[in-house]
């Protein structure tokens, strides 16, 4: 699906071509920060960021055909929507420097429900702890399931497994990536970047095909800020990527929340001080489904606050009957089987995540 003016497309390509300059000019001490350097209207831009090499920007615009480019994306089956399509998402076009194009791989639908429904921004750092790992994904998991299009990065850590989360609650995916959307990074992600693809899409405003630069990661945060309603801050250090995202999605005056996190670890100093300057404090979808929708109005699916269920039939029917049950015998009396069997599979349960042990005896079942 291709729909994108020439002005728009040629401007998107002279951005993918000056990327090694840019990349360059924000590594220099007295660089411009990447916003206001994307903002630059295109004689300032190159002004800015070709520097002894504008003759051959120059030469790049000048052979520049943007009808050739179009059919060679429309043959590549690339979703491209410039700022003036109807499918182009309105919330982007708030941001000061929105990107002229946005190149898609995947479900042209995803972009439609975007004008349906508020998108949230789960991110966090790469290095996530259990913790952090465990509510990324039940916040995936159950705004997926309550049909809330679920945006970050497909980065490592905390952005990968909100993605999980999401298409394991058989909902709406959007990665938003620093690179082509063609191209999986990291490429340890390639099977998890083509389920995004089949149930969602991947996005940037970068062409396919451009591999990803450094200053494309604070310029890509901006993006998911730009996407989203709310932005959910998991686990992050200070500084990082991810606090970088709130600060846009505060710039906008949109709603910034985050998952309070132990006061020893480094990587909730991020999260924690955001709650101290107000953001909105997060302990379950159902707090992000009432800061979207108000109190009440709008539940998860039981099934998706409870998360996946073992493979293992058994481990499933000795976890059905945990629920119901304080002590080993009335498993045993639920199940029909030993108590030996049963401990066997309780400690699975509980090693694999699905069951916690209470204080004052049974199991609780894990999001």
């Amino acid at each position: 699906m291709i729909d994108v003016c020439d002005p728009c497309l040629r401007r998107s390509f002279l951005i993918a071509h000056l990327a090694p300059r840019i990349a360059g000019l924000l590594t220099r001490r007295r660089g411009r920060r990447v916003a206001g350097l994307l903002a630059l209207p295109e004689d300032e831009l190159l002004a800015a960021a070709a520097g002894r090499r504008i003759g051959e920007a120059l030469a790049f615009l000048d052979s520049f055909d943007a009808d050739s480019e179009r059919e060679r994306l429309d043959t590549s089956d690339a979703v491209v929507v410039c700022s003036h399509a109807s499918l182009y998402p309105a919330p982007l076009r708030e941001l000061d420097d929105p990107p002229a194009v946005l190149f898609g791989a995947g479900r042209v639908e995803a972009l439609d429900l975007l004008g349906e429904e508020p998108a949230v921004a789960v991110v966090g750092t790469r290095r996530a702890s259990p913790y952090g790992a465990e509510v990324a994904y039940s916040l995936g998991r159950g705004l997926g399931a309550s049909g809330v299009p679920v945006v970050s990065g497909l980065a490592l850590g905390i952005d990968a497994t909100a993605h999980r989360g999401c298409l394991d609650g058989r909902g709406v995916p959007l990665a938003v990536l620093a690179c082509g959307p063609d191209v999986a990074y990291p490429r340890r992600h390639r099977s998890l970047h083509e389920r995004v693809r089949a149930a969602g899409i991947v996005l940037s405003e970068l062409p396919p095909g451009t591999a990803p630069f450094l200053w494309a990661f604070p310029a890509r945060n901006r993006i998911m800020a730009g996407l989203a309603r709310m932005t959910v801050v998991v686990e992050a250090a200070q500084p990082s990527g991810s606090l970088i995202t709130s600060d846009f999605a505060r710039d906008l005056g949109r709603s910034v929340a985050a998952v309070p996190g132990r006061v020893t670890s480094r990587y909730a100093h991020g999260t924690n001080a955001l709650l101290r300057d107000g953001a909105v404090p997060i302990t379950g979808t159902e707090d992000v489904l009432d800061e979207l929708f108000g109190v009440d109005l709008r539940r998860p699916p039981d099934e998706a606050l409870r998360g996946p269920l073992p493979e293992d039939p058994v481990l499933r029917e000795v976890l059905d009957a945990a629920e119901q049950s304080d002590s080993i015998d009335g498993i045993a009396e639920r199940t029909g089987r030993g108590a030996g069997e049963i401990r066997a599979a309780l400690g699975r349960l509980e090693v694999d995540g699905h069951l916690v042990r209470r204080a004052l005896g049974g199991w609780e079942r894990r999001a």
